[in-house]
């Protein structure tokens, strides 16, 4: 009988053995598949938005319209003022909601009022989106800066250049 309680207790054993090593094979199975979504969220490496403001600019090629449902919807986009000239995120934005196409979410001011040249920012990876805002308020320059963390499609900033070329008109006194 001993060797009967023997048998099964060297069983037991390395049964417990097996099941230690399959649930260290699913653990480390389970962390490379966690390992694998963060790497693909955070995007796995150095984007533009990695580099400072006084990178060189990028003008992406101008991209054909896209005629998918997705491109239905209005781009949500921030205009930022950088000029230090007051009201001129508005005047933005009163052009932008003019031409129809476009929902400014979000006004103010850019953090700091360096750069004198305007740009307008993909914030998706749309640039086609971008082109058109920038087409909108005539401003060549456009880069693609990807930020999951906004509500947004495109962000623009406008800066003296802008300004000078688009000077705010008085308004009609009525009579």
């Amino acid at each position: 009988m001993s060797k009967s309680k023997g048998r099964s207790a060297g069983q037991g054993g390395a049964g417990r053995r097996l099941q230690t090593i399959g649930l260290f094979v699913t653990l480390l199975a389970v962390a490379v598949l966690v390992g694998s979504l963060a790497a693909g969220l955070a995007g796995g490496g150095s984007t533009v938005a990695d580099e400072p403001w006084s990178a060189a600019p990028s003008t992406p090629p101008r991209a054909p319209p896209s005629t998918t449902a997705a491109s239905a919807a209005p781009v949500r986009v921030a205009v930022l003022n950088a000029s230090g000239i007051p009201r001129l995120a508005d005047r933005g934005r009163a052009r932008l909601r003019d031409d129809g196409r476009f929902d400014v979410k979000e006004i103010g001011n850019a953090p700091g009022f360096s750069p004198d040249s305007s740009v307008v920012l993909d914030r998706v990876r749309q640039v086609g989106q971008a082109r058109a805002v920038a087409d909108a308020l005539g401003i060549s320059r456009v880069e693609s800066r990807p930020d999951a963390n906004l509500y947004l499609d495109v962000t623009v900033v406008l800066g003296k250049d802008w300004a000078a070329r688009n000077p705010e008109r008085p308004a009609s006194t009525a009579q």
